[in-house]
């Protein structure tokens, strides 16, 4: 038998060097419900170096092996405290031109003071970090999270000193096995871009609740399902709501407490988007959150909020922006729903995967209703077992993140996906998963038609509440009249909601209505769409594509596109209005 060589070099010749770290998986397992929670901040200039050859991992630079076994100085190939900083959160992209394309491993580094304060359980909350991330803490690995637009929580109890480095590999390598796979079209931003926090928990804490009206309740019932962690699993916590007169025990058993009670709020609605503001109490744990009351379903082909039926109103957006790249502020987000009111929206779709969980805070308070979706995009591995996982991580990370949400209507398991065996099986089975965690609200998917025979025909509508329809007659479908077709020969038994439609014009290029990348054109397809669009009985909602326009490596017209996606009602630092969303204004004013 051959023996193994006596000169192997572990980090220099082991090629299977990141398995060890993919073992460790942190999921929505560990999530635990943050809002209203006091959380302290671990943002700020993170030392930061760029790891190309991921030698951090394959060498262990964690560790910090300064000296050997002897006492003799090691040479290092890293300097934590010597590195240039980077600002957290951000997207690393837009914060030094050199990094503007670059994909791959970054090492982010700070150290962090810690004094106990007579909390028994401490976390970190990351927000978000694009797309790969492995956490170490005092020369400790505590885990591997994948998926670059939801959050992810690390116990850190037990590993906390006075003095703390905390170390972040992070990368955002396009993979065919991710989610979303290596071909989008949006740019692939990276770095640690949401928030970073340190929360102190009692040694029993409120791990998640969940607060809503009770379907088919006549708006006259609301139920709370509650769960709790820790040592002292049976008990009573308490639920306030001032404001209703409500203040109700909850009996816990094993962990888990669900109550149902009478109750009428005043309903949430775009028109009215009454908050209330509700406290729960377990122990010496309180969390408080501010919860709309409303309910969503469908009736045929109608959609119905609060049992009144209505037209989904809306626009697309990317989360993204020329200054901040991914790293959207909360005046920008503001920025976007006040836009999308002005243009006598009710609604938006939040593309092409997570935004930031303060997007459906503020989309609560100023009454825009929320499409939420995954990013499983165009041609995902849907045969991998461990793709599928990673999918429907990312959904039940989502889901809970957002499901005390009153703004959030619709969860979206995916977007133009071929009609293969393997993704009806994928997608169905994350439809059904959608279901299982939120029985409240409507699923959907933004499908591709079928544009040989033009007909709403999808495989993946038996398992959706709500058929999603991406379609481009006048643009890349180009004899516009076949969309006439497309509407005569489908008939769904289900709302559709025709998810994206438009044309690229590059702002202020003007020429004839033919001559693709002007304003005109753009302008003129607008006009025959929302001509056609009002006159389909099932059609119950829009949302074209897109509020502004946004980057995107896969555009290369210099002269309409110059590597963004100029489809935007908007330019891409939102200055100008093309003409087209005046189109839009005036269609849904009178709607």
């Amino acid at each position: 038998m051959k023996q193994e060589p006596q000169n192997f070099v572990d980090h220099l010749h082991n090629q299977s060097y990141e398995d060890q770290y993919l073992t460790n998986r942190i999921t929505h397992h560990s999530m635990v419900n943050d809002n209203g929670r006091d959380k302290e901040s671990l943002n700020g200039l993170w030392n930061f170096g760029v790891d190309q050859y991921d030698t951090c991992l394959r060498a262990k630079w964690y560790e910090e092996n300064y000296v050997d076994d002897e006492g003799r100085t090691n040479p290092m190939d890293f300097s934590f405290d010597l590195w240039e900083n980077m600002k957290v959160p951000a997207s690393w992209n837009t914060q030094q031109e050199k990094m503007f394309y670059y994909e791959g491993s970054v090492v982010y580094t700070r150290t962090f003071l810690y004094v106990n304060k007579g909390e028994d359980r401490v976390f970190i909350k990351f927000g978000a970090v694009n797309y790969d991330a492995k956490i170490f803490l005092n020369r400790q690995y505590l885990g591997c999270h994948k998926g670059g637009s939801t959050p992810f929580f690390v116990e850190v109890t037990g590993h906390l000193e006075k003095s703390n480095r905390i170390l972040v590999v992070a990368n955002n390598t396009r993979k065919p096995s991710n989610v979303p796979t290596e071909n989008t079209d949006w740019f692939n931003y990276g770095g640690i871009y949401r928030d970073v926090e340190l929360l102190r928990l009692p040694s029993t804490f409120i791990k998640d609740f969940v607060i809503g009206l009770v379907p088919d309740s006549k708006f006259s019932k609301i139920k709370l399902d509650l769960s709790v962690e820790g040592l002292e699993l049976d008990g009573y916590g308490e639920l306030t709501i001032n404001e209703l007169g409500i203040t109700m025990p909850i009996e816990v058993t094993g962990g888990q407490g669900s109550v149902v009670f009478d109750s009428q709020p005043e309903l949430w609605s775009p028109e009215n988007p009454k908050l209330y503001d509700v406290t729960l109490t377990y122990r010496n744990d309180l969390i408080q959150e501010k919860v709309g009351f409303r309910e969503i379903r469908v009736e045929g082909t109608d959609i119905l909020l609060n049992g009144t039926k209505i037209y989904l109103k809306g626009i697309s957006a990317h989360e993204e922006s020329v200054l901040n790249g991914k790293a959207i502020s909360e005046d920008e987000i503001i920025e976007n729903f006040k836009l999308a009111k002005e243009m006598n929206c009710n609604y938006m779709r939040l593309a092409h995967y997570p935004h930031t969980e303060r997007a459906a805070q503020l989309a609560d308070e100023m009454g825009i209703m929320l499409w939420e979706e995954i990013p499983v995009y165009w041609a995902i591995e849907f045969h991998n077992d461990n793709t599928y996982r990673d999918a429907e991580n990312q959904l039940t990370e989502l889901i809970k993140r957002d499901r005390n949400r009153a703004s959030v209507i619709i969860w979206s398991v995916g977007n133009e996906n071929a009609d293969t065996d393997a993704r009806l099986k994928f997608m169905s089975s994350l439809a059904m998963k959608a279901k299982e965690l939120d029985p409240t609200r409507l699923v959907s998917a933004a499908c591709i038609l079928d544009h040989v025979n033009h007909v709403i025909d999808d495989r993946l509508e038996e398992y959706l509440d709500v058929i999603g329809a991406n379609q481009y007659y006048g643009w890349y479908q180009t004899d516009f009249d076949n969309l006439i077709k497309l509407f005569e020969n489908s008939q769904p038994t289900k709302p559709v909601v025709i998810t994206e439609f438009g044309a690229d014009a590059k702002a202020g290029h003007r020429g004839t209505v033919d001559e693709k990348g002007t304003e005109d054109c753009q302008l003129d397809i607008y006009k025959k769409q929302v001509a056609v669009l009002g006159q389909i009985p099932y059609v119950k909602g829009t949302s074209p594509w897109i509020l502004y326009d946004f980057r995107c490596p896969r555009r290369l017209h210099r002269a309409t596109q110059n590597y963004y996606n100029t489809k935007g009602l908007l330019s891409e630092d939102k200055s100008y209005k093309k003409p087209a969303f005046y189109v839009m204004q005036e269609f849904y004013k009178n709607k």
